[in-house]
């Protein structure tokens, strides 16, 4: 069976998505699933290539109990082909991915994360690069909520 694959996309590719990777691979690990998935993140921007997620939110997840190895990418076109689901923090980013194609097969594949929530309510996950410690464990509580809604959905057949 091929693995599912999940691309989780935002700015630039150091706070909110590698986050959401993060949080996902432990979801897989702790179900058992890691041989079904292939999971990994992407920023709009290439400001970041080859870094490590910010500091703070490097800080922020450990205190969570997460390990942001991840260095950041940039999205390509041959990821909206590799990907059979591209996940947008906010509608900035799927604006932006939706200017790399004009291939409706790519635009089924992308949604928003805030679309998974379960017990939050949000239209979007917001940037904590300008917030302070408060922005970043906003994030990481809607990020949690969000990619527990997203792997019950794809567990279940739901999506």
């Amino acid at each position: 069976m091929t693995p599912t694959s999940i691309l989780f996309v935002c700015l630039g590719n150091i706070c909110r998505s590698p986050m959401a990777e993060g949080i996902f691979l432990r979801i897989l690990a702790r179900e058992g699933s890691s041989e079904r998935f292939v999971v990994d993140s992407a920023g709009l921007l290439d400001y970041h290539q080859g870094e490590l997620a910010d500091p703070r939110m490097r800080a922020h997840a450990s205190a969570h109990g997460y390990t942001l190895m991840h260095r950041s990418r940039p999205v390509t076109k041959a990821d909206l082909d590799r990907f059979d689901w591209i996940i947008c923090m906010d509608d900035q980013n799927i604006r932006g991915l939706k200017q790399l194609t004009t291939n409706p097969l790519h635009w089924e594949k992308i949604h928003l994360m805030t679309g998974f929530c379960r017990d939050m309510n949000a239209s979007q996950v917001p940037d904590p690069y300008y917030e302070g410690d408060q922005g970043f464990e906003y994030v990481i509580d809607l990020l949690e909520d969000a990619c527990e809604g997203l792997y019950d959905a794809l567990s279940r057949g739901l999506i």
